[in-house]
């Protein structure tokens, strides 16, 4: 059952109210017990109802899908779908609950009349990109070994989080008191924070958290932060005495003081209007990812994060974006610091059924990526945690073969995640001086450029890279010899440290060269736009050449310098040849051209994807040097040498 989202989601959707129609009092019985959250009651209600409205079929429906009746829900759904009315959302709910019963086929087939209804969804999206791999994501690739922890009862437990040593999750077990208020949905007790050694892989000896801060409902889940001495966590609002039978959720925060935590802090967008809740902080206490279902979201609940100053302040809470969220669901944030990693449960996003575990790569693509088998089921699986090492953690479900109505799960991590591994290094000199103002070039082992950085004070440089791959670091810094290093990202490492050493260039005495000023103005404008000025319009190459020539890099380092002064800059290479030979060919070699002269500039600025090029072949000839046919122009060699240029066009 999808006990997750009773901690954080309003119940209805606004469509129910397309269906206006005169209603039985046994209907309107049903419709009372469904907006309390009683489930059984509603469906068993709406089942006796013998001309049940569409308004009242729809209910019904989601009754069956909150009770994780899968099958009497898509029985419902299924006709729904038939009548003239429906709508997108019929469709969509009918796939998600035949996903449920593990009707994959079926499933899709009512996705692609979702996707054909709504095509910028980003549901629909998902599913038309990511479908493809249901049978890589319904396949066991031994990724992973999943344990069941032995303290499970038939009750609710969810929702772990690291506490120093311990591990803290919230459940439904009996409170040990004589008097159990109980919740609606479940039929369970009110959820209630605790706390467990953690021996030989396993959760031992749970007991209460802290009766301070246990509510009358719901508490949990929690995060801590400030090394186990500050916790953030979800509770119902305590004050709720609203009309519309929806408790929102929470946040609140305590700080552990001489062993006992401080009553708790209300988090300042906590709203009756909408809930927010499952809070995952840093450890510096500076930042924050939550849930909710505020105004001006994707759909549903989505992520946000939201960060404060030194004061204390809270800044303007920032959603996470379409490569997280989308119109269905999205709960559970947990951000891995070590790795910057975000993990979450989706029910928006394609998955084997109900809300499957995704994490998502925040330096890298920022895509969400679905953790597959055994860690995804038809069911739900929400809650996921992770070590620093990447090695372990845990998570929660509602799967087939639990203890209870949601059960927790430890796992290990037997082979590599499928990450971007992190290149990290330092540049110093002999003397390990960090030097600052280092352009740092990665490449793969063919030597093709892939990306670049400029060292800051600390020397420090990063890149994100492919697993299992080769990769070459070159330093470049005025007065020095450029510096060399290999990386390997082979094995099981998420970070490989690879510095670079650069020595000092000994320099002989030039006579100093007086240097045209960079860039006052285009000193003309061809057909393509205008020509950056430098010595001359262009450089230039040898016949049937296009090799950088020694007097061409004079030239080209001033452009180098030039763009990295102005880092906003772009740039387009356009290449030329002479007339001689045929047009194809002359084509081709302008390309080159064009490919060596970005080469050799994108190896030595900041934000190389600034400088790019296209080679023109004979065309936009400077001067009648042209040939036709089996004509050769009466040109001297030196007027075809002004043909076989490269010119830089400012196209920003």
């Amino acid at each position: 059952m999808k006990y997750s989202i009773i901690l954080i989601i309003a119940l209805l959707t606004s469509s129910f109210g397309l269906y206006a129609s005169d209603k039985s009092n046994k209907e309107i019985k049903g419709d009372k017990y469904f907006f309390l959250y009683s489930f059984a009651k509603a469906a068993d209600t709406y089942t006796q109802v013998e001309n049940l409205t569409n308004e009242g079929k729809h209910r019904l429906a989601e009754s069956y899908k909150n009770l994780s009746q899968f099958e009497d829900a898509a029985r419902i759904y299924s006709e729904l779908v038939t009548l003239p009315n429906a709508l997108p959302e019929d469709y969509y709910n009918c796939a998600m609950v035949l996903k449920s019963n593990g009707n994959y086929l079926e499933s899709n087939k009512w996705m692609n009349k979702f996707l054909a209804q709504k095509p910028n969804d980003l549901r629909a999206k998902d599913f038309a990109e990511n479908s493809p791999q249901l049978d890589t994501y319904l396949l066991d690739h031994k990724q992973f070994e999943i344990r069941p922890m032995e303290f499970n009862t038939d009750a609710i437990d969810f929702g772990t989080a690291y506490y120093q040593d311990q591990i803290v999750f919230t459940s439904s077990r009996s409170r040990g008191k004589m008097v159990v208020r109980n919740d609606n949905w479940t039929g369970e007790a009110y959820m209630t924070l605790y706390v467990s050694d953690v021996e030989e892989n396993q959760l031992k000896s749970p007991k209460k958290m802290s009766n301070s801060l246990n509510s009358k409902l719901n508490d949990g889940p929690v995060s801590f932060y400030n090394d186990g001495l500050s916790m953030a966590f979800t509770q119902n609002d305590r004050k709720d005495k609203s009309t519309d039978k929806i408790v929102e959720l929470q946040i609140y925060f305590s700080s552990n003081v001489d062993g006992k935590w401080s009553a708790p802090e209300a988090f300042i967008l906590n709203n009756k209007g909408y809930s927010v809740g499952h809070p995952c902080m840093t450890n510096d206490g500076q930042t924050m990812y939550f849930t909710s279902d505020m105004p001006g979201g994707f759909g549903g609940t989505d992520l946000y994060k939201i960060s404060r100053d030194q004061q204390g302040n809270w800044g303007l809470a920032e959603n996470m974006g379409e490569k997280i969220n989308t119109e269905g669901d999205e709960l559970f944030p947990f951000f891995e610091e070590q790795n910057e990693i975000l993990c979450f449960a989706s029910n928006g996003r394609f998955g084997l059924g109900g809300l499957d575990l995704f994490i998502s790569q925040l330096k890298g693509d920022g895509r969400s990526h679905n953790m597959g088998t055994p860690m995804n089921s038809q069911y739900d699986d929400f809650a996921l945690i992770i070590d620093d090492s990447l090695s372990s953690g845990y998570f929660s479900s509602n799967r087939v073969g639990g203890e209870g109505l949601s059960d927790i799960y430890g796992y290990d991590v037997l082979t590599k995640l499928n990450l971007d591994v992190r290149i990290n290094g330092v540049v110093t000199d002999k003397n390990d001086n960090l030097l600052s103002g280092t352009l740092v070039v990665l490449s793969d082992e063919f030597g093709n450029n892939l990306s670049s950085a400029i060292t800051g004070t600390d020397g420090a440089y990063t890149f994100l890279v492919s697993q299992d791959e080769t990769y070459k670091l070159t330093g470049k810094k005025e007065a020095y010899l450029d510096g060399h290093n290999n990386a390997s990202t082979e094995g099981d490492e998420y970070v490989v440290i690879a510095n670079l050493l650069l020595l000092q260039e000994v320099v002989k005495e030039k006579e100093p060269i007086e240097e045209p000023p960079m860039v006052e103005a285009p000193i003309k404008t061809n057909n393509l736009g205008q020509i950056l000025k430098i010595n001359s319009s262009a450089i230039y190459f040898d016949f049937n050449q296009a090799a950088i020539r020694s007097d061409a890099k004079v030239e080209l380092d001033k452009i180098v310098k030039y763009m990295n002064d102005n880092p906003t800059v772009k740039i387009e290479v356009s290449a030329f040849t002479d007339c001689r030979g045929k047009i194809g060919y002359n084509k081709v070699l302008a390309n080159s051209r064009a490919v060596s002269t970005v080469d050799y500039i994108k190896a030595r600025i900041t934000n190389p994807e600034r400088i790019s090029g296209k080679g023109y072949g004979e065309s936009e000839s400077v001067n009648n040097c042209e040939c036709e046919g089996e004509i050769i122009s009466a040109c001297t060699d030196d007027e075809f040498q002004e043909n076989r240029r490269t010119e830089f066009l400012i196209v920003k």
